[in-house]
Parts: structure tokens; sequence; C-alpha cells
């Protein structure tokens, strides 16, 4: 039987939790030093678990790092952080990721995602976009440990891949759909 308090409930919860998720992240708002040293950390936490990573940060014209994801959600969902697109060895500009999502979910979680920009072309979307949707521009395949077997000089053809690591907490599912990418500034 429908049980309409408990829709209510479970909508009410989840509201809650997305609100949470952006206050968390405006709250938690890091200094340009902050993110420095916690997105030089966490490309060495990659580089360690993922030695593909590290082979793709010499071919890349820039890497966009996000040292610290938190998600949450119940039906609907939200998750923030804040990194640093890094050309060569200088940080270009400080970013955003903000996400939204509904449907089948459940928990809290952080993580941590990097980005390696192989082509000029995405290089520029970014710079030139008021925030890069992920899906919509630039093509980005999202690295696991298959992926990362078959990767290669020869095989490398897309405009960016992601990969995904330091999962902490338990959340039903996972993606980067619906993953807003925006410049920020920080002093």
């Amino acid at each position: 039987m429908f049980n309409i308090k408990g829709v209510i409930l479970a909508v009410s919860f989840a509201a809650v939790a997305v609100i949470s998720v952006g206050m968390l992240g405006s709250a938690s708002a890091a200094t340009a030093e902050d993110l420095n040293k916690d997105s030089n950390q966490a490309l060495q936490t990659l580089y360690k678990i993922n030695p593909v990573a590290e082979e793709l940060s010499h071919r890349a014209k820039a890497i966009l790092v996000f040292p610290n994801i938190i998600k949450a959600g119940l039906i609907f969902g939200g998750a923030y952080g804040e990194g640093q697109l890094q050309v060569g060895s200088k940080v270009d500009g400080y970013y955003n990721s903000l996400t939204g999502s509904w449907g089948f979910q459940a928990g809290a979680q952080s993580y941590g995602y990097v980005v390696f920009l192989m082509t000029k072309k995405a290089v520029r979307y970014i710079h030139g976009s008021h925030g890069w949707e992920i899906g919509v521009g630039p093509t980005v395949v999202i690295v696991d440990e298959g992926v990362a077997k078959n990767l290669s000089t020869s095989t490398l053809k897309n405009d960016a891949y992601a990969f995904i690591f330091d999962q902490q907490g338990l959340m039903a599912g996972f993606s980067l759909e619906g993953t807003k990418i925006s410049k920020i500034k920080r002093k």
C-alpha cells in the first residue's frame, strides 16, 4: 500500500541532505594554499594506486584535481568539492564541482577525482565555458582498472580521462553525469 507520510519523510530527508552538502561546501571553502596542498597530495595518492594516471599526467595538457568531494543523498542527492586546474607545474585556476542527482540512491561518501585534459581543445573549452557540464563538450572517459590496463599512447584518443579514488563511506551507485565544473576565486 502507498504510504504518503513515508514518501514525504523520504523527500524531506533528501532535501535536507542536498542542502547540507551545498552548505558544507560553502562553509568549508578552502583557501588557495589549502587547495594547492590537498591537490598535490591527492595526485601523489592517485599515482601510487594507479601508475597509468602518472603516465597520463606527462602527456596531459592540463589536470583538474578535486581532492575531496562530499556526496549525500536519499532519492535526491548532491555532491560538492573544490579543486584546481594545473597547466604544467603552475596552478591555472580554482574550480568547484557540483553534482545533483535523483533516483534510487541512499547514503553518504567522500572521494577524490582527477581529470586529465589531453587536448588543447579540452583546455580551451574549460577556459571558455562558464561552467563545464560533464557529458557536454569534451569527451570524458571514466577510467577503472579494466580501462587502465588497455590505455597506451596509441589508444589515447579522447579529450579527457577521469580517475575516481579514495572513496570512503557508503553510497549506492556512482556517476559523474550531472556534474558541473565552474571556475571560482580563491585567495
